[in-house]
C-alpha cells in the first residue's frame, strides 16, 4: 500500500475516554444544581440520548444548538426533573467535560511513538465543541502531537460532510488521498465521512460491534497499538 503520510484523529471515543469523562461530567452537573442523586444507569440512559441527537446532526435533521439542549430536556424528562434546567446544565456540561482528558488505554504511548517517528504528520477532527476540546488538546500531553486540530464549529460544517473534510484538505496542502487515514470509533461520522472524503479509513472498534452502516473500512482495529502495525511503524 502506499505510506501514510497523514493521520486524522478523532478525538472522543479513540484518543479520549468520553464515557469517562461524560460520567464525571454529567454527575458533577447533577451535583452543581442540586438536582439529587445521578446513577450510572442514569448517564448510560443519557448516552443513548445523546448518540441519537448527534446522528440527528450527522443526517443534517438538526443544528448543533438544537441537539446540545434537547438531549437533556429529554433525558430530564424521563426523569422527572425540570427541564427548565437543560440550558445552563448543557453549559456547566461543556465546562465540565473540558476539565477532564482520560486517555483510552495505549493511545498516549501511541501517538507519542508516531511522532517520535516523524513519518506521519498528526491532526485531530472532531465534532466536539470549542469550549471543551481546545482545552483538552492544550494540555501538555496533547499539544506537542498534533500539527492542528479541525473542530467542527471553527470549520462550519461536521464530520461526515465533504465541506468539512475540505476545508482539512485545503489547509494540510497538497497530499494525494491514498496518503491520507482517519482513525475514529464512529461509523457514522468518522468512517463515513472518510468515505466521503475518499481517504483511508480504519475503524477503532474495542467493543467488538457491528458494521451495520454500509460503509467502507479499510482496516479494524481493537486495540490502538495495532495501528503502529499498519503504518509500519
Amino acid at each position: 500500500m502506499n505510506q501514510i503520510k497523514i493521520l486524522l484523529w478523532d478525538l472522543d471515543g479513540t484518543i479520549n475516554d468520553f464515557l469517562a469523562t461524560e460520567n464525571y461530567a454529567i454527575k458533577k452537573g447533577f451535583a452543581r444544581l442540586n438536582l439529587g442523586l445521578c446513577t450510572d444507569e442514569m448517564v448510560n440512559r443519557y448516552s443513548q440520548i445523546n448518540i441519537s441527537y448527534w446522528e440527528k446532526l450527522e443526517k443534517g435533521e438538526m443544528s448543533k444548538h438544537q441537539i446540545l439542549v434537547n438531549r437533556f430536556k429529554d433525558f430530564f424528562a424521563e426523569y422527572g426533573l425540570p427541564e427548565q434546567n437543560a440550558d445552563i446544565f448543557n453549559k456547566n456540561y461543556q465546562i465540565d467535560l473540558g476539565d477532564k482528558l482520560i486517555f483510552i488505554d495505549g493511545a498516549l504511548e501511541v501517538l507519542q511513538k508516531i511522532k517520535k517517528s516523524k513519518k506521519i504528520r498528526q491532526f485531530v477532527v472532531t465534532n466536539g465543541l470549542v469550549a471543551n476540546q481546545k482545552r483538552k488538546l492544550e494540555g501538555q500531553e496533547l499539544k506537542p502531537i498534533f500539527e492542528y486540530a479541525f473542530i467542527s464549529d471553527e470549520v462550519g460544517f461536521e464530520k461526515p460532510n465533504i465541506e468539512f473534510f475540505n476545508a482539512v484538505f485545503q489547509k494540510i496542502g497538497d497530499i494525494q488521498k491514498n496518503q491520507i487515514m482517519i482513525i475514529g470509533d464512529s461509523l457514522t461520522s468518522d468512517i463515513k465521512g472518510g468515505n466521503n472524503a475518499g481517504i483511508k479509513t480504519c475503524w477503532f472498534n474495542p467493543h467488538g460491534k457491528t458494521n451495520n452502516k454500509n460503509v467502507r473500512i479499510d482496516y479494524e482495529i481493537s486495540d490502538l497499538h495495532q495501528l503502529l502495525k499498519i503504518l509500519c511503524i
